[in-house]
């Protein structure tokens, strides 16, 4: 009996029988484990629980709620769905069907337009399939058969994946019941193991995502392991649809998008009091921890983009445009602006850290299909720094980035994760620039105690970076912060400092941004707080409500006060009643409500409402205000 060594995640080192599957070793470990093992990852290779092992390997034993461990119970949800649509839709053909970040889709291309209604239809036959405990039976073709296979079937899409693989590789297919389906993997054992499922929505896509192709039907779904998990993953859904920024954002009058310029939002008055507080808070924060503020074009040159490396590595994004005969960009990217007025003058050892800060407008082309409110645009300002250091000085300055983005994100209520990416392929500079940049990040991630994941290959084209993930109120994430580490951009601009012992040095340059982009920003905080901003944010923090005219002058001497002390207030004197005008304050999510009548002149006091506490009772003006004042000093949540 010929024996291998498999070494585990925990590291530990077990010798099993050449042959063995994943299940048997995971069975072997424990019963308990076996029963709710989804597949492994071998070597960094997901593979089926029935994968035999032949040789030495590193195996991880993936559950559901492991890295990755999703991809097994999807990957067969989009087969189950398939196949209940070819059962029901015989002359449909099928595309592609992968399992994606929460759930699953498959494109088909079918005469049937399929409508939300057909979906209930659909889940049925699936139910079916599941209870039918088909085993997904993984085989391999020779090119030749594989074709022949996939004619017999009418799957044209099908036959033109399988004439784009490489010669010598193996062709596999995955069999369940009478499905057979082009696939690499990797599944679940058999189909009674997907119990939670729902089909979500159907959109349209091109087939290979080309608008000169086919336009092809799109169905998604999502699926877990237990109803629980789908039934709160589903209550997300519904709440984020309640949070939609673009909703909220119209009945707040926040922001508008325009068919007249599709991809850059129109910011309205209440919509700019917001961006204004955030830009004032950013400047403010800012000062104190030395930066200095720069504003630079929006058009440069085409040679600047040329020296700074987008031309090669990011052109397909930048609009261009000729003044003068002459070739010029607009900028997708503020750090070339910043290295020209760091260049601007000569700059001793003296002067470093030199750190600049840009609130800068940036424009990339994205595609229409990708266009998502504030969430995805063609401009936005990105909230960007440009750190200038000494080698010695790379880790304090990543590590006072770190507790700048923390400081930030806690005073909106965030919590986040970190990743660390390290060097693409199309990327720029040597091994050895490479390794001590991503080297540098880890050492300050690890002095600060901070768990990360490594996301290889992920890192900007010039440098590996730091991404900071927010975690909003119902649990999605979203990439906002970064932190970038430069070795590149300093050698093609030749920028320089004059060192101790008087000859010239190359500095570092750090790239980072905390909000990301501003837009963007205020989208994540629309949905993260459904409209109910804080205090200090509330475009309108203050709403006084006269009961009748005869109130009208007391409430005014109340609303001049509190906008004297710079609080953001308005009056309603419109002639309606006292309930409507109190319904539509709720509505504009104002913070407080101070409803004026008889008694409050009598007493020089208002009647307040809170959006969070509901009724303060009478109070004094000054009193009130006072504490109005404390709340957004303190920018409480």
């Amino acid at each position: 009996m010929e024996m291998i060594e498999i070494i585990l995640k925990d590291g530990s080192v077990k010798k099993v029988e050449k042959g063995s599957s994943i299940y048997d070793i995971a069975k072997d470990i424990s019963p308990g484990l076996a029963r709710v093992a989804v597949g492994g990852r071998i070597d960094g290779e997901l593979k089926d629980l029935n994968y035999k092992l032949e040789k030495d390997a590193n195996l991880e034993i993936l559950r559901f709620e492991d890295e990755d461990g999703d991809i097994f119970l999807r990957h067969t949800s989009s087969h189950i769905m398939a196949q209940a649509i070819k059962r029901l839709y015989p002359g449909t053909k099928l595309a592609i069907g992968p399992a994606i970040k929460d759930g699953f889709y498959y494109d088909i291309d079918s005469d049937h337009v399929f409508v939300p209604e057909d979906l209930e239809k659909i889940e049925k036959e699936m139910k079916k399939i599941v209870k039918e405990k088909l085993p997904l039976e993984r085989f391999e073709l020779p090119r030749d058969e594989a074709i022949q296979l996939m004619k017999e079937k009418n799957e044209n899409y099908k036959i033109e994946l399988i004439n784009e693989l490489p010669e010598d590789e193996k062709i596999s297919f995955y069999r369940q019941g009478e499905f057979v389906d082009l696939c690499a993997g990797p599944h679940v054992p058999s189909t009674d193991r997907v119990k939670a499922f729902k089909l979500l929505s159907i959109a349209g896509a091109y087939w290979r995502g080309d608008e000169n192709n086919k336009m092809l039907q799109r169905i998604y779904g999502t699926s877990f392991e237990k109803k629980k998990d789908l039934d709160e993953y589903l209550h997300r859904l519904e709440e984020a649809k309640k949070r939609d920024h673009r909703k909220i954002g119209k009945e707040l009058e926040l922001f508008t998008l325009m068919d007249e310029g599709p991809g850059f939002p129109f910011f309205l008055p209440k919509g700019m009091v917001l961006r204004n507080q955030l830009e004032d808070f950013w400047r403010t924060e800012h000062v104190k921890r030395g930066y200095e503020e720069i504003k630079t074009p929006i058009i440069l040159s085409e040679e600047l983009w040329h020296r700074s490396g987008h031309w090669d590595h990011y052109q397909e994004n930048m609009y261009l445009t000729k003044i003068d005969d002459q070739n010029f960009a607009i900028k997708p990217m503020n750090c070339p602006g910043s290295v020209l007025v760091y260049k601007n003058k000569i700059h001793s050892y003296r002067d470093l850290p030199i750190r600049m800060g840009e609130l800068g407008l940036v424009h990339r082309h994205e595609l229409s299909g990708a266009l998502h409110g504030l969430m995805r645009v063609r401009c936005f300002t990105q909230d960007d720094a440009h750190l200038y250091v000494l080698p010695e000085q790379i880790k304090d300055e990543i590590i006072g980035v770190i507790d700048f983005v923390d400081y930030v994100y806690n005073l909106f209520g965030f919590k986040y994760h970190v990743e660390l990416s390290t060097r693409p392929e199309n990327s720029m500079g040597t091994d050895e620039e490479w390794d001590l940049a991503i080297n540098a990040l880890k050492d300050s991630l690890e002095e600060k105690g901070l768990d990360y994941k490594i996301n290889e290959g992920d890192g900007a084209f010039y440098g590996p970076k730091i991404d900071f993930h927010l975690e909003d109120s119902i649990g999605r994430t979203w990439q906002c912060g970064t932190i970038q580490l430069d070795f590149q951009m300093p050698q093609r601009f030749d920028i320089d400092y004059i060192g101790a012992d008087g000859e010239k040095h190359r500095p570092i340059m750090i790239h980072r941004v905390i909000f990301g982009s501003i837009e963007r920003f205020i989208g994540i905080l629309i949905e993260h707080y459904a409209g109910r901003f804080p205090t200090w944010l509330a475009p309108v923090q203050v709403k006084v409500l006269p009961i009748t005219y005869k109130h009208h002058e007391y409430a005014l001497k109340v609303r001049d006060e509190m906008f004297a002390k710079g609080i953001r207030v308005e009056i309603d004197t419109r002639n309606e009643k006292i309930g409507y005008k109190i319904r539509e304050a709720q509505l504009s999510q104002v913070p407080y409500m101070l409803i004026i009548g008889d008694n409050e002149i009598e007493n020089n006091a208002v009647s307040a409402r809170s959006r969070e506490k509901g009724e303060l009772g009478a109070i004094a003006v000054d009193t009130f205000i006072q504490d109005v004042l404390k709340e957004i000093e303190e920018k409480a949540l």
